[in-house]
C-alpha cells in the first residue's frame, strides 16, 4: 500500500490501527474522514491527545481517573457520598457505567484489572492492599464487588471474599445480581440492566 497512498495518510492509518477493536478497514475510513474534514477537526483531536497524559492522573485513594489539578477524586471527597460503602470495580470506566444508573451514592475502588494468571496478573498487581486499608480507615460496612461477569471477574471476586475473611474483617459483602450477561463488561452494559443488578445485589 506504500506506493498507493501518501506517507502522511499511511502513518495515520497505521497509528489508528493500533487501537483496540479498530481493524485495517476502519482505520482507513477514520483517516480518510480526518483528511476530508476541516483541518480544525484534526487539530482538536491532536491537541486532546497531546494533553491526555499530562492532564489525567489516578486518585491516590480510589484509583479513579481525575484531572491532574485535583488531589483526590470528587466522588470520594464529596460529603454527600457514603464512605462506608465501596463498590469495587476493575477499571476506571466501570465507575462511569455505574454512575449513569443514578442509584448509587457510595464510593469506589478501582482494582486496576482482574486476576488472570494466563496474562501474568496476580493479586499483588491489583490495588487490594490499598482496599484493605480503606476498609479499616473509613470504617466501611459494605463492600459491593462489581467486577465483570467473566471468568477473571469471578476469580477476582472469590479472591477478595476469601482474602477479607482471612484478614478477620467483619464486613457485609455483596455481588452485583445476575442482571449482567456473562462476558459483558460494565462499560458496555446498559443503564437499566446495571440498575437492576445494583438493586438485586446479593450478600456473599
Amino acid at each position: 500500500m506504500n506506493h498507493l497512498l501518501p506517507k502522511a495518510l499511511i502513518d495515520v492509518i497505521d497509528e489508528l490501527g493500533q487501537l483496540p477493536g479498530v481493524g485495517a478497514r476502519t482505520a482507513e475510513r477514520y483517516a480518510y474522514y480526518l483528511l476530508r474534514a476541516k483541518p480544525t477537526v484534526s487539530s482538536k483531536l491532536a491537541n486532546s491527545l497531546e494533553g491526555l497524559h499530562a492532564n489525567v492522573k489516578s486518585c491516590p485513594t480510589t484509583f479513579a481517573l481525575i484531572d491532574s489539578s485535583l488531589e483526590i477524586s470528587p466522588l470520594y471527597s464529596d460529603p454527600s457520598r457514603d464512605k462506608t460503602t465501596i463498590a469495587v470495580v476493575e477499571e476506571p470506566l466501570d465507575i462511569v457505567a455505574i454512575e449513569r444508573t443514578g442509584q448509587y451514592r457510595g464510593t469506589y475502588h478501582v482494582l486496576g484489572g482482574a486476576i488472570s494468571p494466563i496474562d501474568g496478573i496476580g493479586p499483588e498487581k491489583l490495588h487490594i492492599a490499598e482496599l484493605i486499608d480503606r476498609i479499616k480507615n473509613d470504617k466501611v460496612t459494605e463492600l459491593i464487588i462489581a467486577t465483570n461477569a467473566s471468568v477473571e471477574g469471578e476469580s477476582t471476586a472469590l479472591f477478595l471474599q476469601r482474602h477479607i475473611h482471612e484478614a478477620n474483617i467483619n464486613i457485609k459483602m455483596s455481588r452485583l445480581a445476575r442482571g449482567l450477561p456473562v462476558g459483558v463488561d460494565l462499560e458496555y452494559a446498559d443503564q437499566i440492566t446495571l440498575g437492576h443488578a445494583l438493586e438485586g445485589r446479593k450478600e456473599l
